[in-house]
C-alpha cells in the first residue's frame, strides 16, 4: 500500500472546516487586507459625518474641506474598501488559506465599507430630514434602512450557499455571484454620489439629478437580494492568459477611466447591474435553446 500522500492532501487535512481550531485561523496577508477594507469604510462613516458638519458651520467648511469635498473623499475610501476586499480573497485563494474566520470577518467589514458608507452617504446628501428634499424629507431613513438591509441580506445569504460545511467534498463550478455582489452596489453608489457633485460643481441643478438616487438604491438593493446571477471574475488571476488586442482594449478602458473617471465610474457600474439583468433575461430563451439542440 501506498501511504503516500500529496501537499494538496495534506493542505486539505489542515484545512478542515469541521475542526473549530483550523475554521478559526488567522492568516495574516488576506486578513490584514481585511482590516483595510474595514479602516477604508470607518474613514468613509467618518468623512460623511464631518461633510454633514460642514454644512452646519457658517463657514461651509469643517477641517478645510468643503462638505463636497468630504463627501468626494468618502467616496474614494469606499472604492479603497472595494480594492482591498478585492485582493483578501484572491490572496487567499492562491496561498490556499480560505477559512471560516476570514470568511466572517470579511462579511462584517463589508457591512460597515459597503453598506452603512454608502447609506449613510447618501442619507446625509439626499435625503436627510433637515438638509435634503421635501419629498424625502420624513421616508428619507427609511431608503437607506432598505439599502442597509438587503446588504445585510445578502452577505448572510452569500456565506451560507459558500459555506463548505453545506458542501462537503462538492465543489461549485459556478464562478458567478447569485444577487448583485455588495461591493458593486456601493460602488454604484458612491461613482453616482461622485457624479453628482462633479455636476454640481458646474451646475446648479443638482437636485433634478439628485432624484435619480433613491430609486436606484431601491433597485440595488432588490438586485442585491434577487438571484439575478453576476460574473465574478474570480477565474482571472496570475496565471490568466489573454491576446494583444483584449490587452490593448484594457489599457485603453484604464486610460479612459483616468481622464474621465466621473462619468466612466458610474458608466462602468450601471453597466455591471445592466449586464447582469439582460443576461438574466436572456437566460430562459439560451436554456430552451440548449434543450431543444440536446433533444
Amino acid at each position: 500500500m501506498n501511504f503516500r500522500r500529496s501537499r494538496s492532501d495534506d493542505l486539505a487535512a489542515r484545512e478542515d472546516p469541521y475542526n473549530v481550531t483550523q475554521a478559526s485561523r488567522i492568516y495574516f496577508l488576506p486578513n490584514l487586507m481585511t482590516a483595510g477594507n474595514l479602516f477604508c469604510g470607518f474613514v468613509a462613516v467618518i468623512h460623511c459625518i464631518q461633510a454633514r458638519l460642514a454644512e452646519t458651520l457658517p463657514t461651509g467648511e469643517y477641517l478645510n474641506h468643503s462638505s463636497a469635498g468630504h463627501y468626494t473623499q468618502a467616496v474614494w475610501f469606499i472604492f479603497g474598501a472595494a480594492a482591498f476586499d478585492a485582493l483578501d480573497g484572491r490572496l487567499a485563494r492562491m496561498g490556499g488559506r480560505e477559512s471560516l474566520f476570514g470568511a466572517e470577518f470579511d462579511s462584517l467589514a463589508d457591512v460597515i465599507s459597503f453598506g452603512i458608507a454608502p447609506a449613510l452617504m447618501v442619507f446625509f446628501l439626499i435625503l436627510s430630514p433637515t438638509q435634503g428634499y421635501d419629498i424625502f424629507r420624513n421616508i428619507g431613513w427609511f431608503f437607506g434602512f432598505i439599502y442597509l438591509l438587503c446588504a445585510a441580506v445578502r452577505l448572510a445569504r452569500f456565506n451560507v450557499i459558500t459555506n463548505p460545511l453545506l458542501h462537503g467534498d462538492k465543489k461549485d463550478t459556478n464562478k458567478d455571484f447569485v444577487g448583485l455582489p455588495v461591493p458593486a452596489a456601493a460602488a454604484t453608489v458612491a461613482s453616482l454620489v461622485l457624479f453628482l457633485i462633479h455636476l454640481a460643481s458646474s451646475d446648479k441643478s443638482l437636485k433634478v439629478w439628485a432624484m435619480a438616487l433613491p430609486p436606484l438604491m431601491l433597485l440595488i438593493a432588490f438586485l442585491m437580494v434577487s438571484t439575478v446571477r453576476y460574473p465574478s471574475g474570480k477565474a482571472v488571476d496570475l496565471q490568466t492568459r489573454t491576446r494583444l488586442q483584449p490587452f490593448v482594449l484594457f489599457l485603453a478602458f484604464v486610460g479612459l477611466m483616468v481622464l474621465f473617471k466621473e462619468i466612466a465610474l458610474l458608466c462602468t457600474c450601471l453597466g455591471y447591474i445592466f449586464f447582469g439583468l439582460f443576461r438574466q433575461w436572456r437566460r430562459p430563451a439560451r436554456l430552451r435553446a440548449a434543450a431543444h439542440h440536446s433533444s
